[in-house]
């Protein structure tokens, strides 16, 4: 195999492909990139088993062909290469080495048979359609925040995207909780999705899948089977198991009846907050909400740092309540509102709260209550 190809090619390739490959592995060849050449084009995969990467790029192939070479250590030295080089990459499979080539730069690297570098195998999906990046990226942007890091509830650990009901008719939905927080987005149905079966996208696949969201005309083309989920552009397909379990009954969790409905202005109340949470502890970071007619009082009491309090103006006209949250909580709803206000709806002090941005009911978030 010999190729060429442009420095800033290589290099978004590579990256997409090594940021899937694992840093501590058992397997060595899932260390390492599959790089195969045909045509005019030079395909690099990669995989740690549960995500497969596969990312297309233009090249000059001399001699076509494929071999497999560590991700990262391409990753590295392709990055410290000068800015609009021509690579040179040929593959000498007899002698295992990797030459890579760029001006004066010579690098010689280890390579492992390609027959041994595992490939995913491609399965039916019962569901294919299409989505604007923008959707997709407003549905997992504003649900990852929730997702759990408990091991042990490991069906809390991805974003669950599905076909649900709303008072619109059908749409296609994100939800992610830890128990102590939860995020639901609701995005227009997709033509094509409605027989698509619900399926927990893991928090590495979306940390992955987020990469191929940030052009604004790129339509991303969803595929969707019981045990896989694969977005694709034009150049990158990603492919990944979905997680093996039953996201629970969220409905359960979203309150109907809370009555009492505050009304602030989102950056404000994020940066109010944050400022009194500075002279909390780090391991409670109980913040309190006093609320009286159009006056909210935000106060943090930490008997070993000190004590903080700040007044926000708020509409507010229900009888007065005092609630605890966690800080941290707080501030990583508030800061999803995209929209000048952010709705609170209380019940009682002890009772979950619900939040939305304005009027708009496609993004709700519910968190729960800590005692101060």
């Amino acid at each position: 195999m010999k190729i060429s190809i442009e420095r800033s090619d290589l290099l978004k390739a590579v990256a997409q492909a090594q940021s899937v490959v694992e840093r501590r592995n058992t397997i060595p060849i899932l260390a390492n990139v599959l790089i195969e050449a045909e045509g005019s084009d030079v395909s690099f995969r990669a995989t740690d088993l549960d995500i497969e990467v596969v990312d297309k790029a233009p090249a000059q192939v001399e001699r076509a062909g494929a071999t497999t070479v560590s991700a990262t250590t391409l990753h590295e030295i392709v990055r410290k290469l000068a800015d609009g080089a021509l690579v040179t990459l040929t593959a000498d499979s007899a002698a295992g080495r990797l030459t890579v080539e760029a001006g004066r730069s010579n690098f010689s690297l280890a390579t492992l048979p390609r027959e041994d570098f595992p490939v995913m195998a491609s399965s039916e999906y019962a569901s294919n359609f299409s989505v604007p990046a923008p959707v997709l990226r407003r549905l997992f942007d504003k649900s990852k925040f929730a997702i759990s890091t408990e091991e042990t509830r490991y069906y809390l650990n991805g974003v669950y995207m599905h076909i649900s009901d709303s008072d619109g008719g059908k749409v296609l939905r994100c939800v992610a909780t830890d128990g102590h927080r939860l995020a639901r987005i609701d995005a227009d149905l997709p033509e094509g999705a409605a027989d698509m079966p619900g399926v927990i996208v893991p928090r590495k696949t979306v940390g992955e899948m987020r990469k191929l969201l940030d052009d604004d005309d790129m339509i991303i083309a969803v595929s969707v089977s019981e045990t896989k989920v694969r977005f694709a552009t034009p150049t990158i397909t990603l492919t990944s198991k979905v997680i093996d379990g039953t996201f629970p009954d969220y409905t359960r969790v979203i309150p109907q009846g809370n009555t009492r409905k505050m009304e602030v202005d989102a950056a404000d109340f994020a940066k109010a907050v944050d400022r009194v949470a500075t002279v909390s502890s780090e391991r409670s970071r109980a913040v309190k909400l006093q609320l009286d007619e159009d006056r909210l009082i935000l106060s943090v009491n930490a008997p070993d740092s000190g004590a903080a309090e700040e007044e926000l103006a708020v509409a507010y006209s229900d009888e007065p309540l005092e609630i605890g949250f966690n800080a941290k909580y707080l501030l990583e709803i508030a800061s999803q509102v995209d929209r000048e206000n952010a709705v609170f709806m209380f019940n009682s002090s002890g009772d979950p709260t619900l939040m939305r941005e304005g009027d708009d009911h496609s993004a709700v978030y519910v968190v729960m209550p800590m005692r101060v």
